[in-house]
């Protein structure tokens, strides 16, 4: 269905503007808000509100297992390094080595799917996703550079910190990095070490930072970088996160990622009501359910050099839309509290991926060759391919029904 028009929700198009009406979607673009319906119409009875789809800034798309793997109890990780060690020695791994690395991307992408985060960056080197990351059903970006680490102990992917970032530079993309994932000496002084490389610029986006000095998070504000935080993640493996009030008060453009699995939330709507938890103990005050929103939509497609396609819902952008039930009055709120099973309908690019069966006439009345059908919470949905098929095949290589809480239904086998 190339032209449509979703009648009578409330349009939350950026954090600033909210009104009641309706949108309308032409050939994968946003086209209108508030006029009259084109194409196929879907009436949404005011008790919808429409969102633009999430953004998850760090997923490990070939670790997204469970149960998750950790320190022993009553201790924590000096970097990431003896975690990984851990992995390789569990019981989650040997299960997880069942499974392709094909099966564990597809895995990954219902993963985000289910949770309306339709664009996301993988942890992983190109030279290894490659070829797998345009196949699947969400967004996965291709267009960044990656250094693993600014350490010695880092996995080398790439070409090194300096020719990554010069490309980054080159290609208008992120500069994607780990930076102060620990305490040891090479994490703590991550920023210092970039800065006299002079590539702390706003091509910059760190992951975790949770070492950061005052001074640090000045620099990175001043260079205009952004920062993937991990509360979950970060909690798990080190018992502490990264100063999160200080980056925000400091003007950092902070986004929200979920890590793996393996050490963090199950997806991104858990990350979300996670890191809001997390902060109120910290900090004694709420996180505003606006700066969550901002993290996971306007905030992260800036991180990604994207912000002219993504992030929120004007005219001419991609229709990226996510369409929640309206359980709170404040549709920030609403946003905030959003669980797997508040989601009602998931547009990516203009082209419905999943979606309450109200909504079958924006592909035509039928569903279309590559979708299926699934039931979660009680409720029929359409989804783009056919993730309860996959479900079955990877619990079959594993050898029992294994269960993936981020999969919020049980297949028919």
């Amino acid at each position: 269905m190339s032209e449509y028009t979703l009648l009578n929700g409330i349009i939350v198009s950026s954090a600033k503007t909210v009104d009641s009406g309706s949108i309308s979607i032409k050939e994968g673009k946003i086209t209108s808000k508030g006029a009259a319906g084109m194409g196929v119409s879907i009436d949404l009875g005011g008790a919808s509100i429409v969102y633009p789809s999430l953004v998850n800034t760090h997923d490990h798309m070939q670790g997204n297992y469970l149960p998750r793997v950790g320190p022993k109890p009553g201790c924590y990780y000096l970097n990431w390094l003896p975690w990984d060690n851990d992995l390789k020695a569990s019981d989650t791994f040997v299960e997880r080595s069942h499974l392709s690395r094909e099966d564990l991307y597809l895995l990954s992408a219902y993963k985000n799917l289910f949770s309306g985060a339709l664009t996301v960056n993988d942890h992983f080197p190109r030279s290894l996703n490659g070829a797998i990351l345009p196949t699947l059903p969400i967004r996965a970006i291709t267009n960044y550079t990656l250094a693993h680490e600014a350490s010695s102990y880092d996995l080398k992917w790439g070409d090194g910190v300096e020719q990554e970032h010069k490309l980054a530079v080159k290609n208008k993309c992120p500069f994607i990095t780990h930076l102060s994932e620990g305490f040891d000496e090479e994490a703590m002084n991550g920023v210092k070490n970039l800065k006299k490389l002079k590539i702390l610029d706003k091509h910059c986006l760190f992951v975790h930072c949770i070492g950061f000095s005052d001074e640090d998070i000045r620099a990175v504000a001043k260079a205009g970088a952004s920062v993937s935080w991990c509360a979950a993640s970060n909690m798990f493996m080190f018992n502490v996160t990264c100063k999160i009030r200080k980056f925000l008060q400091a003007g950092v453009n902070v986004t929200i990622g979920t890590d793996s699995s393996a050490t963090g939330s199950i997806n991104i709507l858990a990350e979300m009501r996670y890191a809001r938890k997390l902060y109120r103990e910290m900090y004694g005050e709420d996180l505003p359910a606006k700066s969550l929103f901002e993290m996971t939509t306007a905030n992260a497609a800036k991180a990604f050099w994207m912000d002219k396609e993504i992030g929120t819902l004007d005219q001419g952008k991609s229709g990226d839309i996510m369409v929640l039930k309206a359980n709170n009055d404040d549709p920030f709120e609403n946003f905030a509290e959003t669980e797997m099973r508040d989601i009602e309908l998931l547009i990516l690019a203009g082209k419905p991926v999943y979606g309450e069966m109200r909504f079958i006439d924006l592909l035509g009345g039928e569903l279309p060759e590559g979708y299926a059908q699934i039931r979660v919470n009680n409720r029929p949905m359409f989804v783009i391919g056919d993730p309860a098929g996959h479900y079955v095949m990877c619990r079959k290589k594993i050898g029992f029904k294994k269960i993936l809480d981020y999969l919020p239904f049980e297949p028919e086998e």
